[in-house]
């Protein structure tokens, strides 16, 4: 999760070369090099790598390929999988968890489950049965693992475990053993059975020291035999412990950063990450900032590592980079901006819904149509609201609706999602279709709904028309004070501006970013449809 607690195959995968399970190599001992330097490269990357939100993020490598896993909360399907071939460019590739089926509130079926669900979970891959590893706790009652023998799915639910890995690392040893670093302040390390199907023991391993607040997001690797947990101190600092004489410890700790300036104006500190190497045997960390309204960014920067095993970061005139080489050969991949038509019968993979859908109320054949799934007017309640990341650190989102299929009742638009919220859409009421704008969607500290929202502007439609393009401009960069602003068009050239500017809330307690969303809702009775013809998501 984070500091802030709240109770509650384009590539073959190289199965032979696995970085960071165990048994992994370092550079040779006392040569404190640039970790790129071995590859020589001469074109830079620019921090942060991917400018959307993924926090509580874990890294892998299998061959030549990387693995990226990340927090998601309440939204469905949870835990994304994203790959790449050289840590700079990603790309969507599936969700190691396919539905959120851990209670009715998942389904927003007699309650809710916002700021619960995915956080803090680990994805491993073990060699010896060429299987990926999903472990994460939910709910603080007990453990799930998920696998796939291919990153990109499906998933299965494999086993369930009556223990609360709260923020899990988890290791394949050099023999398939699999282990688990978990905990706050007090760590510690569980042995699984062969099968990650039950607990075969369990032990503290180590204490939070005094002057540290608060300790949690474990990592777990083996490096030339020592055996690692990585841990940060939210929100500014990230620390490991060694041992070598087991997973059992006895550790020792070094400081890895503490207030280091980080490389986004107004973001946080790069903390609560992971360790991987290349093929080349150089070693990167990947951590995330703080970057509210937007969410939590992944950055990348050098690790090497001293004679007596300790991981040191290059820092840039005292800073986390902005810019470094390019670990690897760079190898780019499609942006993760551009336009979604809905072609075939699925979703692409960078989609998720607010809590479960209703998998009866939806269809994806060249065209989504969302039919009312919820009778409600409260958007927090609302079934099959599709959202997507919002890219920072300005982005817009244009949506084309056909609203020929709408009911009396029915509300159906783009909104900024969040704990505060707004939207841009169409009302229909006695047979007339309207524009409108609303704001003052909010919710409370405990996440209940304490505003359903109001009308700040609205607009007539052409009698005859029934198609119309709605747009939300975005300004995520850190800080206070940021705005969207909405728009709309009957003939998709010329946008009307429609409403106030909406000032986004940059708490973090609500641990995930805005999105945007995708909507359409009954306020009377359920029998309407909307078709989304297209979805844009353009920078400037």
């Amino acid at each position: 999760m984070s500091w802030l607690q709240h109770p509650h195959s384009r590539r073959r995968v190289m199965a032979a070369t696995v970085g960071l399970v165990a048994g992994a190599t370092l550079p040779a001992m006392g040569a404190t090099r640039a970790a790129a330097a071995t590859t020589a490269q001469q074109e830079q990357f620019t921090n942060p790598v991917i400018w959307q939100d993924f926090a509580d993020l874990e890294v892998i490598r299998v061959g030549d390929t990387y693995y990226y896993t990340g927090s998601t909360m309440h939204f469905s399907p949870g835990a994304p999988v994203l790959r790449s071939y050289d840590l700079v460019n990603w790309e969507f590739i599936g969700h190691s968890v396919p539905v959120l089926d851990f209670g009715d509130a998942y389904d927003l079926n007699g309650g809710r489950a916002y700021v619960q669900g995915i956080y803090a979970s680990s994805m491993r891959h073990r060699p010896s049965d060429e299987t990926f590893y999903w472990l994460g706790q939910i709910g603080w009652q007990r453990s799930y693992v998920y696998s796939a023998t291919d990153a990109a799915g499906p998933w299965t639910r494999h086993a369930e475990i009556g223990s609360i890995y709260y923020d899990a690392g988890l290791l394949f040893d050099d023999d398939g053993t699999p282990y688990v670093a978990y905990g706050a302040n007090e760590i510690h390390v569980a042995q699984l059975s062969p099968d990650m199907r039950t607990e075969v023991r369990s032990e503290h391993v180590l204490t939070k020291p005094d002057d540290m607040h608060l300790m949690e997001g474990s990592r777990f690797y083996k490096i030339n035999g020592n055996y690692y947990i990585f841990v940060t101190r939210p929100a500014n600092g990230q620390y490991i412990w060694k041992s070598t004489s087991g997973p059992f410890g006895p550790y020792e700790m070094r400081e890895v950063l503490l207030d280091l300036p980080g490389p986004i104006p107004g973001g946080g500190v790069p903390h609560q990450g992971s360790l991987v190497d290349t093929p080349n045997g150089d070693w990167y960390y990947m951590g995330f900032i703080d970057a509210y309204p937007g969410g939590r960014v992944p950055a990348l920067a050098p690790v090497t590592w001293n004679a007596e095993g300790w991981p040191e970061l290059q820092t840039v005139d005292g800073t986390w980079g902005e810019t470094y080489p390019y670990p690897v050969t760079p190898h780019p991949l499609p942006p993760m901006t551009g336009a979604d038509t809905f072609e075939g019968t699925a979703l692409a993979p960078y989609w998720e819904w607010n809590h479960n859908p209703d998998t009866a109320a939806f269809t994806v054949d060249n065209g989504l149509t969302l039919r009312t799934a919820t009778v409600t007017d409260d958007l927090y309640n609302a079934r099959n609201t599709l959202t997507r990341r919002i890219q920072g650190p300005a982005s817009t989102a244009t949506v084309v609706l056909d609203c020929s299929g709408m009911a009396d009742g029915d509300r159906a638009g783009l909104a900024m999602l969040r704990d505060s919220s707004a939207w841009i859409g169409v009302t229909r009421q006695d047979g007339v279709s309207r524009l409108v704008m609303f704001d003052g969607l909010t919710m409370d500290a405990n996440w209940n709904t304490s505003g359903t929202g109001t009308e700040q502007a609205g607009a007539d439609l052409p009698a005859s028309g029934s198609r119309v393009w709605l747009r939300a401009a975005a300004d995520i960069s850190p800080g206070p004070g940021r705005q969207a602003t909405f728009s709309y068009s009957t003939d998709g050239t010329t946008f009307t501006p429609l409403g106030p500017a909406f000032t986004m809330n940059e708490r973090p307690h609500f641990f995930m970013g805005y999105r945007f969303a995708v909507f359409n809702h009954a306020t009377q009775a359920l029998g309407g449809e909307v078709l989304v013809e297209r979805f844009e998501l353009s920078t400037p």
